[in-house]
Parts: C-alpha cells; structure tokens; sequence
C-alpha cells in the first residue's frame, strides 16, 4: 500500500562516481524520491563488484539510516550477461520483469523507471517498455554533475571512502532527478491523427480524438482546437470565451462587425479547400448580399439600414417557436430618395419593398458608383449568385467543382478570387496575407501540439 518501487538498472557510476564523488543515478534516486523497494537488475560484470564489496547495498544501508528509513532490496542476478549491447534482450526481459511487479502492486503504488543507469541498450529498452504505454510508471534521468558524459573508474575505488567524500551527503543537495514525459505510442498516433484532421480543416474530428486522450497529455492545443472548431461555425461568443486571457494571433479582424463578415469569408474559402461545393455554393447568397452593402456603405456613402426595417417571423421547432427578425427594406424611408428612385425604376414601378436581395444592391452601385470595376465585380457575383444558389437548397444533385462551372462560367476559385478582390472596396482593410489566417492557425496548433512556442 502507498509503496514507491525502483526497478534499475545498475550502471558503470554507480552507487557513486569515482571522479567526481557524487551520486550515481541509483543512488540519487533513492535520495530524492525514497523507495520503500529497489529491485536492482545485476550483469555479470555488476554482479562481480557487488560480490566482491557489497557496494550497492552499502550505500543504499548508509543512505537508509540518514534518512531515518527502511528500504527493501531485490537483486535480479544474470550472470549469463555479457553482451550488455543486445535491446531485443533487454527489451523482453524487462518487459517480462516489470510485468511482473504490477500484478503484486495496487493502485496506490508507485513504479519508477532509472534511465540513466546500464548500457544504452538497457536505456533504450526501458524507454520503449514505456512508450509502447503497457505499463503506467514515472521514467527518471538523473543529470550528471558536470552536464556531460560520465567517465567509468572502477579500479581502486573503495566504497567506505566513496561514501565519505560523497558531495550529495551534505545538505542541501542539487536535485538532478528529471521526469521524462515519455508519450506513448498509443498518444503518437493518436497526435498524428489529430494533425491530419487540422491539416484539412476538420477540427470537430480532431478535438474527437483529443478526447478520448489522457488529460495530462493535451496541452494548450486543445483550447486552441476548440477555438478552431467554433471559429469554423462562426461562434464568436465561445471563441471569445476560450481566448479569454489568451492571444493565439489568429484574428487579422478583431471588431466585432467586421470580424463577422471577414471570418464568414474565411468559412467559405475553406469550404471550397474542403472541395464541399454544395455547401460552398449554399454560403453564397449571404456573402455576396453582405459584400455589396459593404461596398456600397464605403464607396457610395450609402447606408442601406437608413431605409430599413425589422420584422418578425415565427419559425416552429419541435418543441418551441422562435422568433427571428427579418430586415426588408422600408417602404416609408425610401419614399422620395434617389435611392427608391432606382429601384422603382429597376422594377418599373413595381418595386415591393421585401426582402434586400443581391439584385438591389447590384443596381444601386451601378447607379451610385463611378468605379467600373466595382460595377463589373457586382455584376459578376450578382449573376453567378443567382445562377447557383438555388441548385443545392431545392434539388437533389451531386454538385461538384465541373457543376459550378458548368453553372456560372467560373471555377470555385476564381469566384473566390472575385470575393477577395470585392474586399478591398470595404471598410475592411485587408493585407493579401489574412486570407492564409486558417493556414496560420493550424501551423500555431501544430507548433504548440509539438512544444514549441506560438
């Protein structure tokens, strides 16, 4: 109950370095965490200093009655071990070892792993026992004094001494014991996974997976993957929520109106990168409508919610009605404007004034602006807009990147291109590299899932 174990290892500086008398991995680990068991795994080469003085032993009793503890000793003899080189040994037979010491402890116990002790191939071993995620245990490397390789000096040490002149004795101690997050291969592939969904967009996929991951392996990544799915659902209440207190820099539009449009924009574009044209062509009508407002409040001075009205509509749900407001346009306000003027006149004195469609602000800019690529833009979005938009929204059809080409004359890109360029008749000032900011934001997700600063 409540045991902290030590499987280790015995290495070439253990229990205490000759050059520069301080601790050697095992022995340091028993001091700064203090096991109630170390099972201590013996070559034959080991196994001849232990026989020979019981340094091992020694300095772990002496470390013991300093510390005012017991400690509970296990040797693992293989006196048949000579080739300390060979991994697929060590590997299964630390497996089978460590296999063992789980079925006599209970959850309260502890299991630590010494990686700094042994060969490397002992190391390696251990390191893959742990990234294979069979087993949950703490991997722990102690540091060497000096910050570089240990020298090996077996010749003429006498344990007695070495414990006398042992640095680590005296108070106040350096602690060089180090936890290694190992990941397991199991969190590897899962990582992997989660990157590939980023990379095409799919952050309701990838936060699926990042759920079903221990919480202390996700870091800030899955705030930011959370940020990313309600940025791609336009819920800027939530992502507000998440980057409180935070600045992940994904944002070129920070105010609030104006992020709404640009941030649609942003959706539809990578809808087209998706290759989800029926959604594409569905998001159309509403960025295109929002777009030549926009352009006709910056170019033309004009302000369409000053001839505007709400109203509201009853939308029934399973279980409740809703109540949406509509904005149509206001009989009253245009009543002897220039602006009613062309829209009677577009309609030949039939105007109704309804719903605000593309078709109204098209010819309102025709009217009012004298920039005839603005004119020629409008046109083109106006008949492309109508060409398609109801292709999706009425009839069961397969639509692909051919259909809307077929539909409009353009591709999809080409259509985003003419969005991009509308743009830059906005209030909205753009820099050409703000249409990556998707891009941008999955490479800051990637960087923060591998450790690296955002």
């Amino acid at each position: 109950m409540n045991q902290v174990i030590l499987f280790s290892p015995v290495g070439g500086t253990d229990p205490i370095s000759a050059v520069n008398y301080r601790d050697g991995s095992l022995l340091h680990i028993c001091r700064v965490y203090k096991p109630s068991k170390v099972i201590l795994y013996m070559s034959a080469e080991v196994l001849e200093y232990h026989e020979k003085d019981n340094r091992y032993l020694f300095c772990l009793d002496r470390l013991s009655e300093q510390q005012n503890r017991k400690m509970e000793y296990e040797v693992i003899e293989r006196r048949e071990l000579k080739s300390v080189q060979e991994f697929d040994f060590f590997y299964q037979d630390f497996r089978s070892i460590v296999q063992d010491i789980f079925t006599k402890m209970d959850e309260t116990d502890t299991l630590i792993l010494n990686i700094s002790s042994g060969t490397p191939a002992m190391k390696s071993g251990l390191l893959v026992l742990r990234t294979l995620g069979e087993f949950p245990c703490k991997m722990v490397q102690v540091i060497t004094p000096a910050r570089k390789m240990n020298e090996h000096i077996h010749k003429g040490f006498e344990v007695e001494v070495a414990w006398g002149l042992n640095g680590d004795n005296e108070e106040g101690f350096e602690n060089r014991c180090r936890e290694v997050q190992c990941p397991t291969l199991d969190i590897i592939k899962k990582e992997e996974i989660i990157k590939k969904h980023v990379e095409v967009y799919d952050y309701g996929a990838a936060l699926s997976v990042a759920r079903t991951m221990p919480g202390d392996s996700v870091g800030d990544y899955y705030d930011m993957l959370q940020m990313a799915e309600r940025r791609l659902l336009l819920d800027f209440k939530e992502v507000d929520r998440i980057m409180k207190g935070r600045d992940y820099n994904c944002f070129p539009v920070r105010e609030s109106g104006k992020r709404k449009r640009f941030e649609y924009a942003l959706s539809l574009q990578v809808k087209l990168w998706r290759e989800e044209y029926a959604d594409f062509i569905r998001a159309i009508t509403p960025m295109v409508v929002d777009l030549l407002e926009m352009v006709l409040k910056s170019q033309c001075r004009i302000d369409i919610d000053k001839f505007c009205r709400y109203k509201t509509k009853k939308v029934e749900l399973k279980k409740k009605t809703a109540i949406l407001k509509v904005r149509v346009w206001d009989a009253k306000k245009l009543k002897g404007t220039e602006i009613g003027e062309v829209l009677k006149e577009k309609f030949r004195g039939d105007f109704k004034a309804g719903a605000i469609s593309s078709f109204h602000l098209k010819s309102l800019l025709a009217a009012f602006s004298d920039n005839r690529r603005i004119i020629d833009l409008a046109e083109d979005l106006r008949q492309m807009e109508e060409a398609i938009r109801n292709l999706a929204a009425h009839e069961i059809v397969s639509v692909t990147a051919d259909t809307i080409i077929e539909k409009t004359g353009f591709t999809g890109k080409q259509i985003m291109d003419k969005i991009k360029e509308m743009f830059t008749y906005t209030e909205i000032h753009l820099k050409s590299g703000d249409w990556n900011a998707y891009n941008d934001m999955n490479e800051k997700i990637i960087r923060c899932m591998r450790g690296q600063s955002i």
